[in-house]
């Protein structure tokens, strides 16, 4: 690989459903020498920086950052740098390299005019992220679906966004979360700001992507690189690894007629992997039809070990040992049901 195209980041971590977010929570990967990990300074060390990850690699998450069914894989042409990188000046990089046809889903460390007024706006680039409850901006028009046009600048720059302003919550039931977001997508007939709302909701699937990608693709508890370039490398084939077995998930879904989210990546990496292994061995022995027929079974065997669907609940944000800020959890309870989205008011 000529250079490590890595993208990686910050609150948002990647799924497998459709894709279009970008994020600043940076990911470990473990280094395998003592010497690299000496060279790195821990999370108090870096005070007003990110903790970057530990093999000295930070990148912006790209996994939803695609468009339509397409794989989840970017083309920017971007170089991945050391630790000592501070994450939005890597996030800048990423951005400016969204594809065209897709909309870009981010969290509030992204939600600032500094960022949204420099973002593309040509060929269908779109942006839906989180804004700070704080934040200023210029009331102009409010829109019968409950969400308002708004201008937002930083400097001299200026830019019009939709805001939207929604509450969050399971069943009718425990706290609503308060969400406002803003938005490209200034048409409020095409594009209603219900459905953003629960749209933005589903961003928060990409940590299932880090799970699948640093626990299931990779079999070994560190990476194999013995550098700092080698590791990019190594990250970056894994990416492009799991940009492949979406395309296989996406594909069992459509010959066995169910949900992609039902697909399980894990048993998607086991029969693709004895599949590749048979093709390889019996590469002189069979017929492009036979080989399309062999690859067509070994969908239709992914897509019958289909998961159930998933229980319509909820649970809470704590932790049985606390070990942070977050709540300790000393009863165990979760809500049931469908999740609610209501679109508040906004006002100048």
């Amino acid at each position: 690989m000529a250079g490590p195209e890595i993208l990686a980041g910050n609150e948002a971590r990647g799924g497998s459903i459709p894709k279009g977010a970008c994020d600043r929570r940076a990911t470990k990967w473990p280094a395998k020498r003592t010497a690299q990990r000496a060279a790195i300074r821990s999370a108090a060390d870096l005070k007003t920086q990110e903790a970057f990850p530990q093999g000295g690699c930070a990148a912006v998450d790209i996994s939803e950052m695609t468009s339509g069914g397409k794989s989840p894989v970017p083309r920017p042409n971007t170089q991945c740098t050391t630790a000592d990188m501070p994450a939005m000046t890597l996030a800048r990089r990423v951005l400016s390299a969204q594809p065209a046809q897709s909309l870009l889903l981010g969290d509030r460390y992204y939600g600032v005019a500094a960022v949204l007024v420099d973002l593309p706006a040509q060929e269908g680039r779109h942006f839906l992220v989180r804004a700070k409850k704080n934040l200023q901006r210029r009331f102009l028009e409010s829109y019968p679906d409950g969400s308002a046009l708004v201008e937002i600048g930083a400097g001299e720059n200026k830019r019009l966004v939709r805001e939207i302003l929604g509450r969050v919550q399971r069943a009718g039931r425990g706290t609503a979360t308060t969400v406002r977001l803003w938005t490209s997508l200034l048409d409020w007939h095409q594009h209603p700001a219900a459905e953003l709302l629960a749209l933005y909701a589903r961003r928060w699937e990409q940590e299932i992507f880090y799970k699948e990608l640093k626990v299931d693709t990779r079999s070994t508890p560190c990476l194999q690189s013995h550098t700092p370039l080698t590791a990019l490398q190594e990250i970056a084939a894994l990416i492009l690894a799991y940009a492949v077995l979406v395309d296989y998930r996406v594909a069992a879904a459509s010959v066995g007629q169910v949900g992609v989210l039902r697909i399980s990546f894990l048993k998607t990496l086991q029969v693709v992997q004895g599949l590749w292994q048979f093709l390889e061995v019996t590469s002189d022995m069979l017929t492009p039809a036979q080989v399309s027929l062999v690859v067509r079974r070994s969908l239709k065997r992914i897509a019958d070990m289909a998961i159930p669907k998933r229980r319509a609940r909820s649970c809470p944000r704590k932790l049985r040992q606390q070990v942070s800020i977050w709540p300790r959890l000393r009863k165990n309870t979760y809500g049931k049901g469908a999740v609610n989205y209501s679109v508040g008011e906004i006002y100048a």
